[in-house]
């Protein structure tokens, strides 16, 4: 699909304005190598080729297939195609899935002829690719009429694909260099996930741009990630679908499955996936990391003439999470004998008396850069730095110094004509217009850096794991966690209002009595709770009221007997849960217990299994962590008890397979010496599948 050899369009136009007619003019202006195989059956010559009257008459099988005809007749290009022996077809024929379930019947009946003849398919539905390493335009984007994409290790990998050439014509507007696109539409064989696969093995591409609207296959996707983050790619995406109106749009436009955002942040965050908030950022991240330098331990050190400048960039790092240390008090003192008005702790103010003297400008810098030790540095210079008359002497110092530290991170933020801009850039340094864009581009290489260095983490021992037929009630689920290592309040089922005074007083006062069956998952809101029961006739009592309550509240309950458990107190409650997304499979949750994590929008969310280490930093993640850790002067909850409940639930979750739909622990009370689950549901589907 990207380096053909010859292809054929089937559906070929005369006119250069027309579907079918705008990749060969394309190829054509572009200098493609390949052969270019017209195919229609009006035609004798098409833009100066000669043309075929049908796929039958090709002189020669060729590499890449282009569809550009009715719905309609696609079936029947597809079969021929596939008879003629070609391997590969983009289809830029619409009127398929995501036009409704005819559509949807129509594409697999497609798919369906393409995989006899074991062809690939992109599309339907597809604005389709470039590749302008060899000038190949497979492609009908009207952006190309406007200046084709500039070579460069960019690869934009997109689910739309007018997105896709907005951001690649976006690129070539901003002068970076974006030699890759891939728009995959309805993706009925070929992936946005299948597109980051093969730029993470192609040697054309170090940088990868994603647009995504929802996600048909998650364990492809997450094969994906691993490959570029195993190659040393970043990999920043454009994810879509975040509002109900955005995921309604993701669903009508290309039938896509969203599924739940904040699921598809976690997953794409731990698969090292740099998420963007729009496209001007993603293309400042990845012209950022064309250079393919990724501090690790990242630090800002800024060399401004301006104050204001350096207010508004320090304001900028610290959002951003990215250190902006001083420096060393013997540099301080040296630059401050060399400039005495000027400031040089950390932002570097130079002032503009370092534009009249180089050499004061060069001093803050190298220092920066060789005291402060500084991963990465930025110097605002504003408009200055665009005057011919200063430009070639700023030049001459700026390359020493690049040439001197080549592992450091280096932008300037500067006003320029192109030409201008370009000499620097082209002496190794990033340029940009705005201080707070060129902070959070350097902020995110810190993050890329740490990311790439980690090391993979240990995945919890799975435990074997056997769910029931049916859905359990609660000291059945208690049960099954229990075998997992996660453990409950001590407790005992029983059968009659003797029994349960028998064994609260042999578990100790005070004690909760709670229904048991598995018709009842709400067990408060129908009178299936008592708490505080201090001895036994209260135990005796509420027994009566609970029998009473849910017989009326639901007279058709399987009732298994009364749950009698000692009561706990003190410490925080909390909730851990887990579901089951559709792409991604278990994931889990992770907040305070009671309202507040629903209130406050206060959870962590994070893809099964994971170790310790991991449930830690997902607890103290949230903004109430505090809560756990002993603010004013509380007791700290027992983190490792937590944490390790945490862990042990995420690898049931993953060890339990497709039938697990949900798990949730709510509330787990987390005490000083200990946590437990006080109650637990477990939702189940189907009967074991084969």
């Amino acid at each position: 699909m990207l380096a053909p050899r010859s292809v054929a369009i089937i559906g070929a136009s005369a006119d250069p304005s027309r579907i079918g007619g705008r990749p060969i003019a394309a190829m054509l202006s572009a200098g493609y190598k390949g052969r270019i195989l017209p195919v229609n059956p009006s035609r004798a010559e098409v833009q100066g080729l000669a043309c075929y009257a049908s796929v039958a008459d090709l002189p020669e099988v060729p590499d890449a297939g282009i569809v550009a005809v009715a719905a309609k007749q696609v079936p029947e290009v597809v079969a021929a195609l596939g008879e003629k022996g070609c391997r590969s077809i983009t289809l830029f024929s619409a009127g398929f899935a995501e036009n409704g379930a005819d559509g949807e019947k129509a594409q697999d009946e497609v798919l369906a002829i393409a995989r006899r003849h074991g062809m690939r398919v992109l599309g339907p539905n597809t604005l389709g690719v470039f590749n302008v390493g060899l000038g190949y335009y497979g492609t009908f984007s009207s952006s190309l009429e406007m200046a084709f994409p500039l070579a460069g290790n960019i690869g934009i990998a997109s689910q739309s694909g007018a997105y896709g050439a907005h951001m690649a014509a976006l690129a070539r507007l901003r002068g970076i260099g974006a030699s890759v696109l891939i728009t995959t539409g309805n993706e009925a064989d070929v992936t946005v996930a299948d597109a980051i696969g093969w730029m993470a093995g192609s040697d054309e591409v170090d940088v990868i741009c994603a647009y995504q609207e929802g996600f048909r296959d998650g364990p492809r996707m997450i094969a994906a990630l691993d490959a570029a983050r195993a190659a040393g790619k970043p990999v920043f995406m454009l994810k879509s679908g975040r509002s109900r109106l955005g995921a309604s749009a993701a669903a009508s436009h290309t039938a896509s499955l969203t599924g739940d955002d904040k699921v598809a942040g976690a997953v794409l965050a731990e698969h090292g996936v740099i998420r963007v908030r729009d496209t001007e950022e993603m293309l400042d991240f990845a012209y950022a990391a064309h250079q393919r330098i990724y501090p690790v331990g990242n630090s800002l050190g800024l060399i401004t003439v301006s104050g204001g400048a350096g207010i508004i960039a320090s304001d900028e790092a610290e959002a951003a999470g990215l250190p902006m240390p001083a420096m060393p008090d013997e540099a301080q003192a040296r630059l401050r004998a060399l400039l005495p008005y000027g400031t040089p702790t950390n932002p570097l103010d130079c002032t503009a008396q370092a534009l009249n003297d180089l050499s004061l400008f060069e001093a803050f810098t190298r220092a920066a850069l060789k005291d402060g030790g500084y991963r990465s540095i930025l110097c605002f210079l504003t408009y200055v730095a665009g005057g011919p008359s200063l430009a070639p002497r700023l030049l001459d110092t700026l390359r020493k110094i690049r040439g001197e530290f080549p592992d450091r991170l280096l932008a300037l933020c500067i006003m320029a004509d192109e030409k201008i801009t370009r000499a620097y850039q082209d002496a190794g340094f990033l340029t940009f217009d705005d201080p707070s864009r060129a902070v959070r581009a350097i902020a995110t290489m810190g993050r890329v850096g740490d990311m790439l260095a980690a090391k993979p983490k240990a995945l919890p021992t799975p435990p074997q794991v056997t769910l029931p037929a049916t859905p359990p009630d609660e000291h059945g689920a208690k049960a099954l966690l229990a075998e997992a290592g996660i453990a409950a309040a001590p407790e005992r089922v029983v059968h009659s209002a003797d029994q349960a005074a028998a064994a609260a007083a042999a578990l100790g006062f005070p004690v909760v009595l709670k229904i048991v069956s598995p018709d009842v998952v709400h067990k408060s809101d129908i009178g299936g709770v008592r708490l505080n029961l201090g001895d036994a006739d209260q135990v005796r009592a509420a027994y009566a009221g609970i029998m009473e309550a849910v017989g009326k509240a639901a007279p058709k309950a399987r009732i298994a007997g009364m749950l009698v458990a000692r009561q706990l107190t003190g410490g925080v409650e909390c909730l851990m849960g887990i579901n089951r997304d559709p792409a991604f499979g278990p994931v889990a949750v992770f907040g305070l217990g009671g309202i507040f994590a629903e209130l406050l929008d206060d959870v962590a969310i994070r893809p099964c299994p994971f170790d310790v280490e991991t449930a830690r930093e997902m607890i103290l993640s949230i903004k109430a962590a505090g809560i756990l850790t002993g603010a004013r002067g509380r007791a700290p909850a027992d983190l490792d008890a937590l944490a390790g409940m945490l862990s042990k639930l995420s690898a049931l979750a993953a060890a339990a397979g497709p039938r697990l739909r949900a798990i949730d622990l709510n509330p787990v009370l987390a005490l000083p010496d200990g946590a437990y689950a006080l109650d637990a549901v477990i939702e189940i589907e189907g009967e074991d599948r084969p």
